[in-house]
């Protein structure tokens, strides 16, 4: 049974994880016969009131991030790459603030430590990296450098960002995914569109039956 281990960033597309992406990450995990296990780092960061999209009091990462894995989540730190056959990376804008500095700097910016070292690592053994809506962007700046092809839907400035890394940005609808097999990297928009769930749904389902096959 493949095994895969999930980067989360916090609960809430605002300022974390989106959660539709990262349940139906984990929806599609299960229906693929996968077993996988969440990571996120332990940080307290800025968060945003979701009603509102006023700040909000400060908030834990690994302990937002328990409330979509339903508690069982360990500290990003703890993820040894030995144990697991793939890596995926759900979406949100705390994959772009709290995984990495992407929402400030663009492709200036530093990734965590852990999570450089993370996907580097998953990369050099050719194991498959999935990532979704701004995630790919992460992806991007840590492997850049090795000509890789993401997508993060059709927004031009985030595609010029890309670019930027060394990345070759593809265009790609919300229901769809891009592959890079020679790289073993696969990315889906989803929520970088104004979309509906099920458009996302579609997308992500499309892209982690591939993912684990390629795991």
């Amino acid at each position: 049974m493949k095994k895969i281990a999930l980067i989360l960033s916090g609960s809430g597309y605002l300022d974390g994880s989106e959660i539709t992406e990262a349940v139906s990450s984990l929806i599609c995990l299960s229906q693929a016969g996968a077993q996988f296990q969440c990571f996120a780092p332990r940080l307290t960061v800025a968060s945003v009131d979701h009603r509102t999209q006023s700040a909000g009091m400060p908030r834990d990462v690994l302990t937002e991030s328990a409330r979509i894995a339903r508690g069982e989540v360990l500290p990003l730190s703890e993820l040894n790459e030995a144990q697991f056959d793939g890596l995926l990376l759900p979406g949100g804008f705390g994959a772009a603030k709290n995984l990495c500095s992407w929402a400030e700097k663009g492709a200036g910016c530093e990734v965590l430590p852990d999570v450089e070292k993370i996907i580097t690592e998953f990369y050099k053994n050719q194991k498959p990296i999935a990532a979704i809506c701004i995630a790919p962007a992460v992806v991007a700046r840590v492997l850049g450098k090795h000509g890789i092809n993401v997508t993060i839907g059709n927004d031009p400035q985030t595609a010029q960002e890309i670019a930027k890394t060394g990345a070759i940005h593809e265009d790609c609808p919300v229901s769809d995914y891009v592959s890079d097999r020679d790289h073993r990297i696969l990315t889906t928009p989803a929520y970088m569109y104004e979309a509906k769930p099920h458009e996302v749904f579609a997308g992500i389902s499309k892209m982690i039956r591939e993912f684990v096959e390629l795991a």
